[in-house]
């Protein structure tokens, strides 16, 4: 058995209260803090729906912000920590923003970065060591994304007259 760190769980559940909040508003809930020396030091939840901005990720809000707090877009130091699994967008930018660690809660084994479907951070071609820590509160977040795709389809189906949701957003759910 792993144990994981107390702070782990502990800023992950602030990922989660980020991802709540993006439920909340509609967004497929994934929510990230940055993280360093115990201090956060930027936030992000999903905001592609809002902003209608394929890049608003919560992992490259959480960035931008922890960029600004810190006045560098050098990163290093800092673990990011998501409720989901980054993507290959994100993780692009994990590596140029130079995180040193990153913390997930559930696998995403359709479009996951860090091992599950690609790992762009390992034996990446700059050489930086990034270390992964996978499956903190892993069912938490994986339940959180279910329950949203579960109200989306009911919403879905309440629906009749209204536009058909497009299939990518009710399709895989991502598995821990």
């Amino acid at each position: 058995m792993i144990l994981t760190p107390p702070n782990d769980e502990h800023f992950m559940r602030q990922a989660l209260r980020e991802a709540h909040g993006a439920y909340q508003e509609g967004e497929v809930p994934i929510g990230c803090v940055i993280v360093k020396d115990g201090k956060v030091l930027g936030r992000g939840r999903n905001h592609m729906e809002t902003l209608r901005d394929p890049t608003a990720h919560a992992e490259i809000l959480a960035m931008g912000a922890a960029s600004s707090a810190v006045e560098n877009w050098r990163l290093d130091g800092c673990t990011l920590y998501a409720t989901l699994e980054p993507c290959p967008m994100c993780a692009g930018a994990i590596l140029n923003g130079r995180i040193s660690r990153v913390v997930y809660g559930s696998k995403d084994k359709r479009l996951g970065a860090l091992g599950s479907a690609y790992d762009i951070l390992n034996g990446n071609p700059l050489n930086r060591e990034i270390e992964v820590v996978g499956g903190v509160l892993g069912e938490e977040c994986l339940d959180l994304i279910r329950a949203f795709f579960q109200d989306l389809r009911k919403r879905s189906k309440s629906r009749e007259t209204e536009e058909q949701l497009p299939e990518a957003l009710l399709g895989d759910l991502p598995e821990n």
